[in-house]
């Protein structure tokens, strides 16, 4: 083997390196992928990706509906502090429920039964909130639609790994991050016209579409090779890629990698660095994604603007950043299958840094006076307060906002999901999947239901200072142990962690 290939990862800055050897699995050829015709594997994508939209749309709910209910003149339906924050944080609590189901569900149902058994889940959730009596139906429909988005955080990015092909699947892997940027702007959008009650009756719609749809969709040829299905594989490949195409080529290529694959995953193979360098990344990445603070910003986005005093209604600040997201994430898609995963990490990272030191040190230095007219200790608790704001200098927390979320949408929200159904190795891919989405939604769920005691005790500051620390956690993170997987087949990448060179996780 070229010793310049046992070099790590980081430390070879030669710009002919390849990550991935020439050897390292059969290349399939330009020709073969400008042959391939898409729009049935788009459609397929587009069926998967909808329940990420109700994931994006459900994961905002309390963002316009916390405000509304602290106001509510029913004492049953009335949140207070305490109730507020488990009103945002227990859809996370949910989510990590789901993620743990679906270690189970992605190896036994397959990939695309999974996302279609989370839609009972998720419309019996939004059917208790929309009539809700109590806070208890409350949380119990946030509990459920935070489960149905948990097996779909473990299901749609495999399914739509398993489905797509080299040259489409970074842009293609980019929209599960995309379809919930979407849902949550369009909650955002609703929520000024409609009561809460009717967002969540709304919720129900993509939820219904989606279940239709994916009836008439393939299950994954990897999945299917698996369970020894290998007509029925033969034939989603086919109805994926169309007649006239090679297909078949691509079929062995799987086939042989499922073959040397054909057992789960035991506890002594564990040990194999093919095994778990790919899975700690994947949950590392999940873990830092979640640390970086996204989720306790959308979750609370009004919230914190109102706190902030922004010139414009909270509201409408929520809107906005809402579609600066939608923008930013569509960058990624188009851009991640050229520039690559990992300079997008870097680029994402840093400015996520800037963006929530700027908002803490704003916090910190800006005197309440020119601020805010509440006291810097509540969040919740100024949901009822009318915003004034006094000067421009305002604008700085939602600039500062929007490039976080800019930020966050061009690298490190798609990315981890593509990275972690790439990387993960077939044999543990569903019980690996699962692992990462409950350890993200358990570090959420943390972070948002202890982040309003946090600024009632310290500030509103020490979050987003705290933030910005794990950011740049983030880039030395990417740089020592993110590989590079721009234009590999899903078979180049298993070859790639099974070499046993020298590499970024020594």
């Amino acid at each position: 083997m070229d010793p310049g290939a046992r070099e790590p990862l980081v430390r070879k800055k030669s710009s002919s390196y390849r990550t991935f050897p020439e050897s390292a699995g059969k290349r399939l050829d330009k020709e073969y992928l400008r042959s391939l015709r898409n729009k049935r594997l788009y459609l397929a994508v587009f069926a998967a990706v909808l329940g990420n939209f109700s994931f994006g749309f459900a994961l905002v709910y309390p963002s316009p509906v916390i405000p509304a209910l602290e106001a509510h003149p029913s004492p049953a339906l009335r949140l207070d502090q305490h109730t507020a924050s488990w009103f945002g944080s227990v859809f996370t609590l949910g989510a990590a429920a789901g993620g743990v189901s679906a270690m189970l569900l992605n190896d036994r149902l397959g990939r695309k039964l999974s996302i279609m058994f989370s839609a009972l889940p998720s419309a019996v959730g939004y059917a208790l909130m929309a009539g809700a009596q109590g806070i208890g139906m409350l949380l119990l429909g946030r509990v459920l639609t935070g489960y149905a988005g948990g097996v779909t955080s473990a299901s749609i990015p495999v399914y739509i790994s398993e489905i797509s092909h080299p040259g489409v699947r970074g842009m293609l892997g980019a929209c599960p991050q995309i379809m919930a940027v979407l849902g949550s702007l369009i909650l955002y959008a609703l929520g000024l016209v409609l009561d809460w009650r009717w967002l969540a009756v709304a919720g129900e719609v993509p939820v219904l579409v989606m279940i239709v749809l994916l009836c008439f969709m393939p299950n994954s040829p990897r999945f299917l090779l698996s369970q020894g299905k290998d007509d029925e594989a033969l034939g989603s490949l086919r109805w994926l890629r169309g007649r006239d195409t090679d297909y078949a080529r691509e079929y062995e290529q799987i086939k042989e990698s499922v073959r040397k694959q054909s057992r789960r995953v035991s506890c002594a193979e564990i040990k194999d660095p093919f095994i778990y360098k790919p899975i700690l990344i994947a949950v590392g990445m999940r873990f830092l994604q979640q640390l970086s603070g996204v989720t306790c910003v959308l979750v609370y986005l009004q919230s914190i603007f109102k706190k902030t005093s922004v010139i414009l209604k909270p509201e409408y600040d929520a809107a906005l950043v809402g579609l600066v997201r939608l923008f930013s994430v569509a960058i990624a898609a188009v851009s991640m299958d050229k520039a690559g995963r990992k300079i997008l990490l870097f680029v994402s990272a840093g400015v996520m840094l800037v963006s929530n030191l700027t908002m803490g040190l704003y916090i910190h230095f800006v005197p309440a006076s020119q601020n805010s007219t509440i006291a810097n200790k509540t969040l919740v608790s100024s949901a009822n307060l009318p915003a004034e704001p006094t000067n421009y200098i305002t604008l700085i927390p939602l600039l500062a906002t929007m490039f976080f979320i800019m930020g966050y949408a061009m690298g490190w929200g798609p990315i981890t999901w593509l990275l972690m159904s790439e990387i993960l190795p077939l044999k543990a891919r569903g019980v690996a999947s699962g692992l990462c989405v409950v350890v993200s939604w358990l570090t959420a769920f943390t972070l948002t239901q202890f982040f309003l005691r946090v600024v009632e005790a310290f500030g509103l500051e020490v979050p987003f200072l705290f933030f910005a620390v794990i950011c740049a956690g983030n880039i030395l993170f990417t740089g020592c142990c993110v590989p590079e997987t721009k234009g590999r087949s899903l078979e180049q990448i298993e070859a790639f962690f099974r070499t046993g060179r020298r590499s970024f996780m020594r």
